[in-house]
C-alpha cells in the first residue's frame, strides 16, 4: 500500500484586525469583562414619541412627521434644509453635511422618525443634524446607550461588541452580600442586574439619576470599582512589606528619641544638629554625615522638616522597604530633607539616586547638593542624557564601581547602562511628571536581590481624600510649614489690554537691581488658540526695554543654550528671561522678584502655583501678575475665573490644591496616576467618600477572610493595571 508523505501542517498567520477591532484595542477593550464595564457616556430615549405642540427649547425630542419642503440652499455655506411636518407643528431639520442618498431620503412626502435638539429661531422649531429614520417600527424598550467611542468606531459596533461582552463575562459577584447590605445596597442588584441596568435602563429610570451616577445600580459599580483598588494598593503594600531593603544605620530612633530631649552640647553652627531631633553615632568623636551636615547648613530646619526627617529616617533604618511620599508646598524645604536622608544611606556604605524630570532641574540638584555635601567628602556623579560620551563613561564607571556615593540626574539614571554597586535609595522629585514605567524601572536596580527604599517628592500637595484613594499604599509625610523669612507674593490678575503697564513695572524693578521671568504657554504659533509665542515675546521685550538684557528658553533649545542661558540668569547678568514651562519647578534665584504668566488663563492651576512659587525666594517684595486674553469671547469661562480668583485669593499650595481639585475633580487632577488610563473610571473620592471609607475597611477582611474572591474581583475591574499601584 501506497502512503503519501503527510506534509506537517503549516499555522496561518493570524487575520489582520480591522479598524473597529484596532479601536476596541486603543481603548483596552480587550477581555469581555472589559466590554462589559465600558458604561454609557449617556442615554438616548427613543422609547417614546413626542408631538412638536408639546416640545420646549433645549430638550432632545422623537418626532415623526412628514416632509413637506426639501431645498438645498447654495450661496455662504451650502445646506440642506428640511421641513417636517406632524400635524400639530413643523420643525426645520438644518444639514451642513449630506449625501445624495441622505438627499433621497428626506425627499417630500416621505414620512420619516427624527430626534434631536429642539431649538428655536427666526425660523421656528429647529433640529441640527438630527438622527433620522424611515417612520413606522417598534419604539425602543430600553433608553438607547451612548459609549465613549474614537475615530473608526461606530457606535452600533460598539453597542453590537458590549453585547457580546456582556454574555460572555463571568459576572458573578464577589462581594459577600452582608457587606453590600452595610452602604445600603440590596443584594437584589448583584453585579449582573446592575450592568444590565446600567447599559439597558428601563423606561421608567430617570436620566439624570442615570446620569449624574447617584441611580442604585451606579453605587453598586462604584463600591465595586474603590473596593478594587483599595485591594489592589493593599495588595501591593503587603507584597512590599515581604521584601527586604538594606538597614541603613548609624542613627538609632530610640538615640534620636533621647537625642531631641537632651541636645548634645555643641557649639556654634553645630547647634543645628541638636534642633533636628536626630543622634550622633554612639561615639561622639565620629560625628555622623546626618550631623556634620546640619552643622554647616547657613539655616536652622523647621519644625516640620524635622518631624519628616524623624518619618524618612525611622524607616530607613527598617528591613522593609520604605515607599513614602514626600509632599511640601513650594519652597518648604524639601531638597534639604532629601539630602539628610542621601547622608543617613551613605553613612551607612550604601549608594543613593536622586531623579528629576527636566536638565535644568537636576542641574539645580547638583550644584546644592555638592555645595553641601562635596566639603562632607561625598562624592556625587552627574548622569544626564545630554552628557558627551567620555564623561558618562567616567560617571558609569563610578557608580558601577560604588565610588559615586549619590549620583543625580534625569531618566537617564533609569537606563540599562546604568549598574548601581550598592543602591539602596532611590528619590524621585516631582514624581507627578515621571511615567509608572520610569519609576518601576529605578525600583528594579536591584542589589542582591534587596529592594531599595523609595521616597518621592511632590510640590503639588495632594488632599487627604485623594491620598486616601490613590495613595493608599503610600506613607505620606507632609512639610506643612514654609521657612521663616520667605516672602510673601502679591498676586495680580491684570486683562492683556494693560500690557504697556505691565512693561513699566518691570522697567522700574529692573532699575531696582531685580529680576524677572515672564512665562509663555507655546513655542510656535497655534491658530486654534492664538497665542503670542514666547520668541515674539522676547522680541518685543527686548525693544521695550533697550539696554536691557531679556533671555529667552524653551524646551526645543540645545541642552547647552539652555545651560547657557540658565547661568546667565542665575548669575545676575540677566535681567528679565522669557521661557516656557521649562522653568516650573526647582530654579531658584532669590533676586528674581516678578513673575509675568501670560495667557494665565490656558494655565492649569497647580501649575500657576508651582511657575509663582520661583519668585519670593528672597527678601525682596514679590509679585506675581497673570495676564488673561479673552480673544474673541465676551468674557473668560467660568473655570478660567475661578482659577485665576483661587491664586489671587491663595499662596498656600494646600488650599490651591483643594481648590484645584473642586475645579477639575478627581480624576483630572489625579490623572492617571500618571499611567495613561485613569484607575477611577466611576467613582468620585469626594462625592463618594462614605463609599471610599467603607471599601478601604473592607480590603483587608475581603484580603483575609475571602482572598480568593478578592484575586477575582482585582483581576476583574484592574487586570494589568494593577501594576500602576506599585510604583
Amino acid at each position: 500500500m501506497l502512503t503519501l508523505p503527510v506534509k506537517p501542517a503549516v499555522a496561518s498567520p493570524p487575520k489582520p484586525l480591522s479598524g473597529p477591532q484596532k479601536a476596541l484595542r486603543k481603548l483596552g477593550l480587550n477581555r469581555a469583562i472589559d466590554l462589559a464595564l465600558h458604561l454609557p457616556l449617556r442615554y438616548e430615549d427613543e422609547t417614546r414619541l413626542v408631538k412638536l405642540r408639546d416640545v420646549r427649547e433645549g430638550e432632545v425630542a422623537q418626532i415623526e412627521g412628514t416632509v413637506r419642503h426639501s431645498e438645498v440652499k447654495l450661496g455662504g455655506t451650502r445646506q440642506l434644509l428640511v421641513t417636517l411636518d406632524d400635524g400639530t407643528g413643523t420643525c426645520l431639520l438644518r444639514f451642513f453635511t449630506f449625501y445624495p442618498s441622505q438627499q433621497k431620503a428626506l425627499a417630500v412626502g416621505n414620512p420619516l422618525r427624527v430626534r434631536g435638539e429642539i431649538r428655536g429661531g427666526f425660523a421656528g422649531l429647529t433640529m441640527m443634524h438630527p438622527a433620522f429614520k424611515a417612520a413606522g417600527g417598534a419604539l425602543a424598550t430600553a433608553l438607547t446607550p451612548v459609549y465613549p467611542t474614537m475615530a473608526g468606531l461606530p457606535q452600533a459596533y460598539l453597542r453590537r461588541a458590549v453585547d457580546a461582552g456582556l454574555a460572555r463575562a463571568d459576572l458573578s459577584d464577589t462581594i459577600p452580600p452582608d457587606y453590600l447590605s452595610q452602604i445600603g445596597l440590596q443584594p437584589l442588584w448583584n453585579m449582573r442586574e446592575a450592568l444590565l441596568f446600567l447599559h439597558y435602563p428601563t423606561p421608567d429610570a430617570t436620566l439624570s439619576a442615570m446620569e449624574d451616577h447617584s441611580h442604585p445600580a451606579w453605587q453598586r459599580l462604584k463600591a465595586e470599582e474603590l473596593l478594587a483598588q483599595q485591594l489592589s494598593q493593599l495588595q501591593a503594600k503587603r507584597e512590599r512589606a515581604a521584601l527586604r531593603a538594606p538597614v541603613l544605620g548609624r542613627v538609632t530612633l530610640g538615640d534620636a528619641v533621647a537625642i531631641s530631649a537632651q541636645p548634645w552640647e555643641l557649639s556654634g553652627p553645630a547647634d543645628h544638629a541638636a534642633s533636628s531631633g536626630f543622634a550622633v553615632s554612639a561615639d561622639a568623636a565620629t560625628p555622623t554625615l546626618h550631623e556634620r551636615l546640619l552643622a554647616t547648613l547657613p539655616f536652622q530646619l523647621t519644625a516640620a522638616q524635622r518631624r519628616v526627617c524623624e518619618e524618612i529616617t525611622h524607616d530607613l533604618l527598617q528591613n522593609v522597604p520604605m515607599h513614602r511620599l514626600l509632599q511640601g508646598d513650594v519652597g518648604s524645604g524639601k531638597t534639604v530633607v532629601a539630602a539628610l536622608a542621601a547622608t543617613v544611606c551613605i553613612d551607612a556604605g550604601w549608594q543613593c539616586a536622586l531623579m528629576a524630570p527636566t536638565e535644568i532641574l537636576a542641574t539645580q540638584h547638583f550644584a546644592k547638593l555638592v555645595s553641601w555635601l562635596a566639603p562632607l567628602g561625598i562624592t556625587v556623579a552627574w548622569l544626564t542624557g545630554s552628557q558627551k560620551a567620555k564623561e558618562r563613561r567616567e560617571m558609569l564607571a563610578l557608580i558601577a564601581s560604588g565610588q559615586a556615593q549619590l549620583v543625580i540626574g534625569t531618566h537617564a539614571i533609569i537606563q540599562d547602562k546604568v549598574q548601581f554597586s550598592r543602591l539602596a535609595l532611590a528619590i524621585i522629585d516631582e514624581q507627578h511628571r515621571f511615567g509608572v514605567a520610569q519609576r518601576l524601572a529605578l525600583r528594579g536596580k536591584l542589589v542582591d536581590a534587596l529592594e531599595p527604599h523609595l521616597l518621592m517628592m511632590t510640590a503639588t500637595p495632594i488632599p487627604r481624600t485623594l491620598a486616601m484613594s490613590y495613595y493608599a499604599d503610600l506613607d505620606v509625610s507632609t512639610i506643612d510649614e514654609l521657612p521663616p523669612g520667605r516672602t510673601p507674593i502679591i498676586t495680580k490678575v491684570v486683562n492683556d489690554a494693560r500690557r504697556g503697564e505691565v512693561v513699566e513695572r518691570i522697567r522700574v524693578q529692573i532699575e531696582d537691581g531685580r529680576q524677572i521671568y515672564w512665562v509663555c504657554p507655546l513655542i510656535e504659533e497655534s491658530e486654534a488658540l492664538d497665542l503670542t509665542n514666547a520668541t515674539e515675546t522676547h522680541a518685543q521685550l527686548s525693544a521695550a526695554l533697550p539696554g536691557v538684557r531679556v533671555g529667552l528658553l524653551h524646551s526645543r533649545m540645545p541642552v547647552a543654550e539652555k545651560r547657557a542661558v540658565m547661568s546667565l540668569f542665575t548669575g545676575g547678568q540677566m535681567a528679565v528671561l522669557v521661557s516656557t514651562t521649562v522653568i516650573e519647578v526647582g530654579v531658584d534665584v532669590p533676586n528674581a522678584s516678578l513673575m509675568v504668566i501670560e495667557h494665565a488663563e490656558r494655565f492649569g492651576l497647580s501649575q500657576l502655583h508651582q511657575l509663582r512659587g520661583r519668585v519670593g525666594r528672597g527678601a525682596a517684595a514679590s509679585a506675581c501678575v497673570l495676564l488673561y486674553s479673552t480673544g474673541d469671547a465676551p468674557r473668560l469661562s467660568e473655570t478660567a475665573r475661578e482659577r485665576l480668583r483661587a491664586m489671587a485669593e491663595s499662596n498656600d499650595g494646600f488650599e490651591i490644591a483643594r481648590r484645584d481639585l473642586e475645579i477639575r475633580g478627581p480624576g483630572e487632577f489625579m490623572g492617571a496616576r500618571q499611567s495613561g488610563a485613569a484607575l477611577l473610571r466611576f467613582a468620585d473620592v469626594v462625592l463618594d467618600a462614605n463609599l471610599l471609607a467603607w471599601a478601604r475597611e473592607l480590603a483587608p477582611v475581603m484580603l483575609d477572610r475571602y482572598p480568593s474572591l478578592a484575586e477575582k474581583h482585582v483581576l476583574r475591574w484592574l487586570g494589568a493595571k494593577a501594576e500602576y499601584l506599585k510604583a
